[in-house]
């Protein structure tokens, strides 16, 4: 499994690919901020809208590709205010259900975090719906559970589901002297 940062020229040529993933997990259930059925159109275009973000680096996007296909991706997501420069946002972690069960997500979730350590950001944040397999992976990955929100948002189905917040205290990167 190769696992690639997409910058501003690789994202684009990697779109489609995404999309299908993006289309596979929200079909398969995962809150990640679609509705099911997931339309392909609507998935490209929300990663070709991504691409703008990632070109001023306040998006870091990594894709996992089995050398056919895209099987998982994480983002990061960098505030722009002056007063949270230290912290990041882990957003929409996504594996294929064909690849799930052999640690990808753990290691998309390794990668990220260490490239945030690598930013000098001290400290990520995220959201995912209560009680899916996603907090299991945040819980054992050493990730603290920050609290619920009731009806946060709307899963595939279009239930009203809701959050669990957690955060990770990332250790200050290593001088590079």
């Amino acid at each position: 499994m190769i696992v690639t940062r997409l910058d501003e020229v690789r994202l684009p040529a990697r779109v489609d690919g995404l999309a299908d993933l993006l289309v596979d997990t929200v079909d398969g259930g995962a809150s990640i901020g679609f509705l099911a059925p997931m339309d392909r159109a609507a998935a490209v275009a929300w990663w070709k809208e991504r691409a703008d973000a990632v070109a001023a680096g306040c998006l870091a996007v990594w894709a996992a590709d089995d050398g056919h296909r895209a099987v998982g991706t994480v983002s990061l997501a960098f505030p722009d205010k002056p007063n949270s420069r230290h912290r990041a946002e882990l957003v929409k972690l996504m594996v294929h259900r064909d690849a799930r069960g052999h640690g990808l997500g753990r290691r998309l979730l390794g990668i990220a975090e260490e490239a945030a350590r690598t930013a000098g950001i001290t400290l990520l944040h995220l959201d995912t719906e209560t009680d899916s397999p996603a907090e299991r992976l945040y819980g054992s990955a050493g990730w603290t559970r920050a609290g619920v929100i009731p009806d946060y948002a709307a899963d595939p189905a279009g239930v009203l589901r809701p959050t669990t917040l957690y955060y990770k205290r990332l250790g200050a990167p290593a001088p590079t002297r």
